[in-house]
């Protein structure tokens, strides 16, 4: 028996069964509801401390009694006080001793390791990342015996004076002029085992057929480097120069244990005057407004080190 057929009714659209009308793949609402904990979760412990911050800056407010309307005063000294201005040079130093440095002696290990099989390179990876394990805490104290006036480094100095060489040993912690030098080469030992780690964990993703057309042709270790190793490792790139730097900007536990900003005023950076602002000279507004424009600079490095990485993306054919 031959079915009727219907008038006046459209062909349903099988693919907006069960869908609410979209199409299989389109972005739906209920999304929301699986990054909504971890949204409030972000709220409530990041952005709203930081707008308690943001509005704590705008008083001058020793944390006791009762402040009083400072406006935009508070951003006015950070950004006119030789001192803080100072702090803020400081924490741009160890930018380049925890991002430049680890990234670059990175860099040469990994172009040495591509090029040859190393053997117990798992142990030797693992013995690199080891001191992003240790607490920065213990590394400053065992830092500090390192740079003690009968430490390791004093101790190979005077041996090298003693074969004729002039005396280089000194005081380094309490050198005007070393301190913060010696403070980032710190950084530079805690942070080279991170980025060597990401980028052998990158450069294991790269064809071998590259650099073996590379060698074919012709190419030195050098434009090997460079033609083959480090626009493979451009995107593990990004992501160390942006946690090195971070590490840097927001550094504190390491000057706090190792100089406390000294000597004088040689090692203080805005993490550590966002301290000593607000507990030791009771300049909590002053302090608060340090600590949102130190949030406002780690922002503009993560952003401009990700738009480098994307640019670089975008150019690749």
């Amino acid at each position: 028996m031959r079915a009727l057929p219907t008038r006046g009714r459209p062909p349903r659209d099988r693919s907006a069964r069960g869908g609410g009308g979209r199409p299989p793949g389109a972005p739906r609402n209920v999304g929301w509801l699986y990054v909504a904990p971890a949204l409030a979760v972000y709220a409530v412990f990041l952005l709203w401390p930081l707008v308690r911050g943001f509005w704590f800056s705008l008083y001058d407010w020793d944390g006791l009694s009762e402040g009083t309307w400072a406006g935009l005063s508070n951003y006015a000294k950070t950004l006119s006080d030789p001192s803080l201005r100072a702090s803020f040079g400081h924490a741009l130093v160890l930018v380049v001793f925890y991002a430049v440095i680890p990234c670059l002696i990175a860099f040469v290990l990994v172009a040495v390791v591509s090029r040859t099989r190393v053997r117990g390179l798992a142990l030797f990876r693992t013995v690199l990342f080891l001191p992003q394990v240790v607490a920065m805490v213990a590394v400053a104290v065992a830092w500090q015996w390192v740079y003690s006036a009968d430490g390791p480094v004093n101790g190979v100095l005077r041996a090298l004076h003693r074969l004729g060489l002039p005396d280089w040993s000194r005081g380094w912690l309490g050198d005007f002029s070393f301190a913060l030098p010696a403070v980032g080469l710190v950084g530079t030992w805690v942070e080279t085992g991170l980025a060597m780690t990401l980028f052998l964990a990158g450069v294991q993703k790269i064809p071998r057929e590259l650099y073996e057309a590379a060698r074919i042709d012709g190419a030195g270790p050098f434009r090997e480097f460079l033609a083959v190793t480090l626009p493979g490792l451009r995107r593990e790139l990004a992501v160390a120069l942006t946690l090195t730097a971070v590490a840097a900007l927001r550094n504190f536990d390491l000057v706090y244990v190792t100089t406390k900003g000294g000597p004088g005023e040689a090692t203080k950076v805005p993490a550590y005057e966002v301290y000593n602002r607000a507990f030791n000279t009771g300049e909590v507004g002053l302090a608060c407004a340090i600590g949102v424009t130190l949030a406002v600079l780690v922002f503009a490095v993560t952003a401009g080190v990700g738009r480098l990485a994307e640019g670089r993306g975008e150019a690749r054919p």
